[in-house]
This record gives C-alpha cells, structure tokens and sequence, in this order.
C-alpha cells in the first residue's frame, strides 16, 4: 500500500490541521497511514526527507517555506520519489513558477490524486572566506548583490504581517550598501573576464511574488541555467533596470505588438541576460549570497551549474 511522508515546518504550518486535512484525503485515496516528520533549527528538512525515503515513502510533501521545499528537495535529488507543495511561506516560489494552488486543502489532495512532472535542479558549491565549501540545491534563483542584500535587511516580523511586501522594506534598507561588486566570471568554461556590477543571480525559472517576470525566458525544464546581471549606471540606470523589469518584462513581452516596440527599441545594458549550463564567480570581496529568498551567508566564490530533470514534482 502507498505511504506519503508529510516533512512540515512548525512555525509555518498548523499542525493539528495539517494532520486532520492528510487524513481526510489518505482515507478517501486509499493509501496507508502517513509518516510525519517536524524540521527543526539544526534540521531544515533534508535528515527528515531522507528518513522518509528510507521508510518506503511514494511520496513526500514539503509543508513550509522556501527553505523547507528547498532542503526536502536536495534529499529528493534523483531519487524519482516525488514531491509535493503545500507552500506556507512568504515568497513561495517554486509554487508560484510552477502555477501551483496555494489553497491549503487543495495543495494535500493534490498529494494523493496529482500527476508528476519532471524539473531542473539548480546546484551550487558555496566558497568561504574560511577555505570551508558546501554544495547544494537551488529551485529557483541563487545570486548575490542587491538580491542578497534586501533578504538579510527584510524584518522577519514584517514578513510575517505583510508577507513579500516586507521586501519593499529590506530593498530600502538595503539601498545605501549598495556598491558595484568586482568579480571575475566564467560561464560554461569561457575565459575568465573581470566585471563589474550590483548583482548576479542564475535562475532556473524567474517569476517573483508581486507577478515581476525576473528572467521571463528561464524555464524549469529547459535544461539550461539562465543568468542576470544588474549593472546600472547612477539613479536613471536604476530607473532603466526597474522598467525592464516590471513594463518590458511584464507587459511588452506578453503581446506581440509590444514584442515588436522592444524590438525597435534601443538595446541598453543595465541589465544583461544569458544562458548557460554553469557559471564561476570569484570575487574580489566577501558577498552576501541568497538560495530561493533565504539569506545563505558570506562568499568569495561561486560555481553554479544545472542538472536536468533531476526532481520530480506532484502537480
């Protein structure tokens, strides 16, 4: 008989609730009694997703935030167990990309009675000022620069009030540290080239809360990385790089007619695109890094690189 494993975080996720809802939709499924794993601080997910599978688990549903879908999905890494979404966080981002319902009781059904898809994953190797490394997953963007820099300034008790608006909040807090950050970079074993710019994210899709198309070409399983670099030039650059982000992005490139007007407008590079199967940073200073909107410390190095159709997902 199927078993589902449930790994849910506390502070996200009503338990009791949570509880009553998988019951509700075992017994009318079919399947056996669901195993249940709590994360904890020293534990985000990952322990817990493994003794899942250990268990027999057919599937295994990530109830929380980011970071809990994020940990459950680096034990899930090619093992063709699926998982499942019950997002509870502020961001939701694999949720949102993958056009999933955020409705509670909806999202557990879909446990049982969805279909599975295959997606990307996005692997980093994280280099410390301290010579230490660690690798790990990212489902949707991993960067460094102003990204990183509003996650570590946003207010965790506005997160929990206003939710991604609290964002809004940290990019503020965030704008007098901006500075251009010096790097050299590689993507796909090209020759290193020195660079200058305000960030540098590689996304394996790009949609944002607040509907900001980020990377509108990125595609969770298109088995390419695709890679942004912020490099405005003084306030109208920052004004450029906010219209390409929001209008041309999310209005123009929706319609053929507007497809067509950006096609007649002159190419500026306060924000620069490309695509590829890895990227290398070695920075000249220490950085602030994000994983999937949760703040992941400092680094002077970065690889970056995507394994195709490496998590299966219940949808």
């Amino acid at each position: 008989m199927k078993r589902a494993a449930v790994v849910y975080n506390p502070t996200k996720v009503d338990g009791d609730r949570l509880k009553k809802s998988v019951a509700s939709h075992e017994a009318a499924a079919g399947w056996g009694e669901t195993l249940w794993y709590e994360t904890s601080v020293e534990d985000a997910g990952q322990g817990q997703t493994r003794a899942a599978l250990a268990e027999g688990a057919s599937v295994v549903l990530a109830a929380g935030g980011d970071g809990t879908v994020r940990a459950v999905a680096e034990s899930l890494r090619a093992t063709g167990v699926p998982m499942a979404l019950l997002a509870s966080g502020t961001g939701n981002l694999l949720a949102r990309n993958l056009d999933l319902t955020l409705d509670f009781e909806t999202a557990v059904g879909l446990m049982f009675t969805g279909y599975d898809r295959s997606i990307d994953l996005g692997l980093i190797t994280v280099h410390r000022v301290d010579a230490a490394e660690s690798t790990h997953v990212f489902l949707v963007i991993a960067g460094l620069g102003i990204d990183a820099k509003m996650i570590a300034n946003t207010n965790d008790k506005l997160k929990k009030t206003f939710g991604w608006l609290a964002y809004i909040d940290g990019t503020m807090r965030a704008l007098p540290q901006l500075r251009p950050i010096k790097m050299k970079v590689s993507i796909d074993n090209e020759k290193w080239r020195s660079v200058s710019a305000h960030s540098v994210m590689a996304g394996n899709c790009g949609l944002l809360p607040g509907g900001i198309e980020l990377i509108p070409d990125a595609k969770l399983d298109d088995g390419v990385l695709d890679f942004i670099a912020l490099r405005p030039h003084g306030l109208f650059g920052w004004v450029r790089v906010w219209n390409k982000l929001t209008f041309e992005n999310g209005v123009l490139l929706k319609s053929a007619a507007g497809r067509r007007l950006l096609e007649l407008t002159p190419k500026g590079n306060d924000v620069v695109y490309r695509k590829g199967l890895d990227l290398r940073l070695r920075l000249e200073e220490p950085q602030e890094i994000q994983l999937d909107g949760d703040e992941f410390g400092l680094a002077d190095g970065l690889e970056m690189w995507i394994e195709p159709a490496a998590l299966r997902v219940r949808v």
